[in-house]
């Protein structure tokens, strides 16, 4: 599938300077339409950092390099508009409805409709860079070379490729209807992207970005994690309650796993033989080993989300799609460490090491 169109980004003209890497492992977690990030030290469990200013921010990857922060927001608006605020008083789902798809293809003057991702120097904080993208922005993946970011804008039916030494916009092509979360290959060739409205991944080529190949997996698949050798890739059917594990050569599924009712965000142990689910429907995390398909759960109520796993540690971060905080949880035992409020619903998260 050929790309849809080729657009010219809208960038601040602010040059990028050199910055040294982060000094310490931090682990960034966006905080929606908070408009904020909290930065973690995962060894005190405590929050260290807080950028604020940065626009619905749903969508979070950093830097191979752990000098940048690609934030997309999912907030939108017409192109040339100043950047909207959530306004007092007004909960976070009724503020994304606000800016539903059904009125995302162009404003009321007929304009398109664009967001605002910000390109954040770890170090410092602040904003080095706005980018406009066509569309709201829900997840953001950066390739191992940090050479490209993939934005998923479900809105749009569409994936935005910015290019991370000019910030220009590569590309912008269809997938399939509402993806939602990317992941690019260990040696950036690919890209594999989830497509929630019609129940497909597809396996794109990252020269060209060329959809090469579609598979059907289970019911709106969203959360998607690669193996560390990227032969295998585990896709969260969040309404059908499975898990489908591809083999990305073959590009079939080769066997389905139960989950529980109502998923969402799912993460690999460090070792890679068990993989933990966030299960909203039960109020509970799932781990679930590879090799014996055996299972075991802990209570986090309520409505776990997102999930990662915060590598070198043994230990699992688990936000709440309801309450401002994180649960921390040990991979082992899957028991119950602490919590940590954070002010807020937490989104993608992203692990940076010094």
């Amino acid at each position: 599938m050929k790309p849809l169109s080729t657009i010219a980004a809208a960038a601040a003209t602010v040059a990028i300077l050199a910055a040294p890497a982060v000094s310490a492992e931090r682990f960034y977690i966006p905080l929606g339409s908070n408009n904020a990030i909290v930065a973690i030290d995962p060894a005190e469990d405590a929050i260290v950092d807080r950028i604020d200013g940065v626009p619905a921010v749903h969508g979070l990857a950093a830097t191979p390099d752990g000098r940048f922060l690609i934030a997309g927001s999912f907030d939108e608006r017409q192109a040339g508009a100043m950047v909207p605020e959530k306004p007092a008083g007004m909960a976070e789902d009724e503020h994304a409805a606000h800016h539903s798809k059904d009125t995302a293809t162009r404003g009321e003057t007929g304009a398109p409709v664009v967001s605002t991702v910000s390109i954040l120097d770890i170090v410092t904080g602040s904003v080095v860079r706005r980018v406009d993208v066509p569309g709201a922005v829900h997840h953001v993946s950066i390739d191992p070379a940090g050479r490209f970011a993939a934005l998923t804008q479900p809105n749009q039916d569409a994936v935005t490729i910015l290019d991370l030494a000019s910030y220009a916009v590569v590309a912008t092509f269809v997938t399939g209807p509402l993806p939602n979360y990317a992941v690019f290959s260990p040696d950036g060739q690919r890209l594999y992207v989830s497509n929630a409205g019609n129940n497909t991944v597809s396996d794109i080529t990252a020269d060209d970005w060329i959809v090469m190949r579609n598979v059907i997996v289970g019911e709106s698949p969203e959360h998607v994690v690669l193996s560390a050798d990227g032969k295998t890739l585990y896709v969260n059917n969040i309404d059908g309650g499975t898990v489908s594990v591809i083999d990305t050569a073959s590009w079939s599924v080769d066997k389905t796993i139960e989950a529980g009712e109502l998923l969402h965000g799912i993460d690999l142990s460090d070792d890679g033989k068990t993989i933990f689910v966030a299960v909203r429907g039960g109020d509970s995390l799932t781990a679930i080993d590879l090799q014996s398909g055996a299972s075991k759960s802990i209570a986090l109520s309520p409505s776990p989300y997102h999930v990662a796993a915060v590598r070198g540690l043994g230990k699992l971060y688990v936000s709440s799609g309801e309450d401002p905080k994180i649960w921390v949880v040990d991979q082992q035992t899957l028991s119950l460490i602490g919590e940590i409020e954070i002010g807020g619903k937490g989104h993608q998260m992203v692990q940076v090491s010094g």
